[in-house]
């Protein structure tokens, strides 16, 4: 039979018309926007594709052609944001040796597995701070695509340090593995920086991840020790400034965290032996903390578990492990900028809301803690015009909750609806 092409064609526009008119309208028995200091009540919230287009007082009549998702008995929030993830890897006693058997794809493979995790635990969005061979850039460029589900992603790509460095791969193992498995990243001096950060542009990195300390889990290093000179960080961070990205610096000693902070970097990542020096420095410059407490909590807890860990990494983590949860104390108190990160792949992917209890149990008031994940962490990424609040206009990543976290933020770890861009991934 013919049809005329008129006919299709305003057929076709009638189709979209209707398309375009169908809303979906979500009724939050409470709601809290990632803004506001107390949670309002009874509220529907709009979307429309991609967008949240209307919030209201009370629960809006919906029309024949609306989707209606009730969560009149739940908690509504932005979708949650974690700073400080490695989605391509997660610690187990296998984790010194994996790198023998690992390709490439399988990296980028596991990553796809804890990225769903990840995302289901109602995470939209993350910073990856580390990864092998760039394996969370495909992971980002598969999820953009709809290939896989996980969060937003944001990579540094591998992180970069100097020789010997927590950053160095290589640390502690012998030196025929040294010469066969040198590492990328690795640099040293002021040109060698600009030459690494450089490179990470080249490959799509979107910050930079730096160690200027030692740390935990690598062999053959102090955790407190300096590991970058001034010059090498101000290199870091001079450069990475001009290509319009952030520095992310990995710092437990008190003087590779002086260092960064004089040099500008954007955020400080666990912060262990944080003085009151460096407390003044950060709100002094503006430096987010992002305290990773779900990390110091679990290397503690498996330092004790015989052959989890090897024996000089057990060590210097039940010396981290409680420094942590101190510090986060002082640095909360004394109005520190603080952006939630769990360093999640030390600790197991999908647990990334522990680190609630973790920071209220040290003393934040749940409500900032939850801004933490939210609109803070938008902030240190820089996307707080699309993302990290429930407002008109912005990108309708939203989440629910059981119960009233403000109460007892425990429910935080019990996500039951979840939607990314105004795609439900769970309900």
């Amino acid at each position: 039979m013919f049809i005329p092409a008129r006919h299709l064609i305003a057929g076709a526009a009638l189709f979209a018309a209707t398309l375009a008119s169908a809303k979906t309208l979500i009724y939050a028995g409470s709601l809290i926007d990632g803004r506001a200091d107390t949670a309002r009540k009874a509220v529907t919230l709009t979307v429309e594709g991609d967008r949240l287009t209307g919030i209201a007082d009370g629960y809006t009549a919906a029309t024949k052609d609306d989707t209606v998702i009730d969560l009149k008995n739940a908690t509504v929030l932005p979708g949650l944001m974690d700073m400080h993830v490695h989605l391509d890897g997660q610690q187990s006693p296998t984790s010194y040796t994996e790198g023998f058997y690992m390709n490439p794809g399988d990296y980028a493979l596991r990553g796809a597995f804890y990225a769903k995790k990840t995302l289901l635990a109602g995470f939209t969005t993350v910073r990856n701070l580390g990864d092998t061979d760039y394996s969370t850039r495909a992971l980002r460029k598969a999820i953009a695509a709809g290939w896989v589900e996980g969060p937003r992603i944001f990579t540094a790509g591998p992180a970069i340090g100097t020789t010997g460095s927590h950053a160095d791969g290589t640390n502690g193992y012998s030196d025929a593995v040294i010469e066969k498995f040198g590492e990328p990243q690795i640099f040293n001096g002021a040109d060698g920086a600009r030459a690494a950060v450089r490179d990470h542009v080249k490959h799509g990195a979107d910050l930079i991840k730096i160690m200027t300390t030692g740390g935990v889990l690598s062999l053959g290093d102090s955790a407190q020790g300096a590991q970058m000179t001034s010059d090498e960080v101000k290199a870091v961070v001079e450069t990475a400034h001009e290509y319009g990205l952030k520095v992310a610096v990995h710092a437990h000693g008190t003087e590779g965290m002086k260092r960064a902070i004089l040099a500008g970097v954007d955020s400080i990542e666990h912060g262990t032996f944080m003085t009151d020096e460096i407390v003044a420095l950060m709100i002094q410059h503006g430096t987010y903390y992002v305290p990773t407490l779900s990390a110091g909590n679990f290397v503690m807890e498996k330092a004790k578990t015989p052959g989890f860990l090897p024996p000089s990494v057990a060590a210097k983590a039940m010396l981290v492990g409680p420094a942590m949860t101190a510090t986060f104390k002082r640095a909360y108190l004394a109005g520190v900028k603080i952006a939630m990160g769990t360093d999640q792949g030390v600790a197991p992917h999908g647990e990334n809301a522990k680190e609630f209890i973790y920071m209220v149990d040290a003393g934040m008031k749940p409500m900032d803690a939850i801004k933490s994940a939210t609109l803070e962490g938008a902030k240190l990424i820089g996307i707080e015009k699309e993302l990290g609040t429930l407002e008109v206009g912005k990108i309708a990543d939203i989440v629910a909750v059981p119960g009233d976290p403000l109460t007892d933020i425990k429910v935080m770890t019990n996500v039951t609806f979840v939607m990314k861009a105004g795609t439900v991934y769970k309900q």
